[in-house]
C-alpha cells in the first residue's frame, strides 16, 4: 500500500500533546478527524516526534498508508476543516517502508525566553525577568554540545533503550527581544530540552555553579535535572531526512 508523509505546523497551546490520547484533544486526533472528513475513510497516522502538551511546532510530520489517490489540492480542504492553530503544509510520496520517526536524521528545537513584559509573547515564550550571566549561559551550552548521555534530563516513565543523544548544535542566541536556546540532535528524550533550559538558566542566575551543572551532565540518576521551563516556550523547528527522501506531490 502506498505511503505518504504529511508535513504540519501547529500552536500547541490548546492541545494535550501531539499523540492520540483517550478523552483528550491532541494534534493527531484533530488531523485524523479532518483527513477522514475529506477522504471519507479512516486514516491512521504515525508521528515523527511526540511533543508534549502546550509545545509548538514549525515543522513536524506524520506518515500514513492509503490506496486513495491523493493530490495536494485536497490539502486546502483539510486546512479548511482543521482548527486555526493547526496547518498542513505539504504532502509527500515516500517508499513503502519509510518511517517518519525512525528515518529522521535530526531534529531541531528552539526555546524562547524574554525579560521585559510583552503581551505578544506570553503564550509562546517564557517570561523570565531575572538578571542572567550570559557568559555562563554560553559556557553551559558548550558543555551540552560535548556531552552524549542525558539521563538526568529525561523524565521518568519513558520507554527508551538508552539515554544517549548526539548533539550537533547547542547555542544561545538573541533575536527580536528574545533569548533563544537552539539545539539540534539525532534524537531527544522526553522533557530533555526544557530540562536543559531550566538547568542552564539556574547556572546563568548563579543559583547553580558551572561545576554542579557539569556533575549533572555526568550523573547516572534519571530525572535529576530541573524541569521548570514551561511548555509554551518550546518549538520543534525542523525534522530533517536524507536528501531526495521526500517526493512532494504538487498537483
Amino acid at each position: 500500500m502506498p505511503r505518504y508523509f504529511l508535513e504540519i505546523s501547529y500552536k500547541g497551546t490548546n492541545y494535550s500533546g501531539f499523540q492520540v490520547q483517550k478523552n483528550a484533544k491532541t494534534i493527531q486526533s484533530e488531523v485524523e478527524r479532518s483527513l477522514q472528513l475529506v477522504y471519507k475513510q479512516p486514516i491512521s497516522l504515525t508521528g515523527s516526534s511526540r511533543t508534549d502538551a502546550g509545545v509548538h511546532a514549525l515543522q513536524n510530520y506524520f506518515h500514513f498508508d492509503t490506496n486513495v489517490k491523493l493530490s495536494s489540492k485536497e490539502l486546502y480542504n483539510v486546512n479548511a476543516i482543521l482548527p486555526v492553530d493547526i496547518a498542513v503544509n505539504g504532502l509527500y510520496k515516500v517508499s513503502d517502508d519509510a518511517h517518519c520517526r525512525f528515518d529522521a536524521l535530526s531534529r531541531e528545537y528552539k526555546y524562547f525566553i524574554y525579560h521585559r513584559k510583552n503581551p505578544f509573547l506570553n503564550d509562546r515564550a517564557w517570561y523570565y525577568p531575572f538578571r542572567i550571566n550570559k557568559a555562563l549561559l554560553h559556557q553551559a551550552a558548550q558543555m551540552v554540545q560535548n556531552q552524549n548521555n542525558f539521563i538526568a534530563f529525561s523524565k521518568k516513565k519513558t520507554q527508551v533503550n538508552n539515554f544517549k543523544c548526539e548533539i550537533e548544535i547547542s547555542q544561545w542566541l538573541e533575536e527580536d527581544g528574545c533569548v533563544i536556546y537552539k539545539v539540534k540532535a539525532n534524537r531527544f528524550l522526553r522533557g530533555m530540552v526544557r530540562a536543559l533550559v531550566s538547568s542552564m538558566l539556574k547556572v546563568a542566575r548563579e543559583t547553580m555553579t558551572i561545576d554542579a551543572f557539569r556533575e549533572l551532565l555526568n550523573t547516572d540518576i534519571q530525572s535529576s535535572a530541573s524541569f521548570a521551563a514551561p511548555a509554551h516556550g518550546l518549538f520543534l523547528t525542523e525534522v530533517r531526512y536524507p536528501d531526495r527522501y521526500l517526493e512532494r506531490i504538487d498537483d
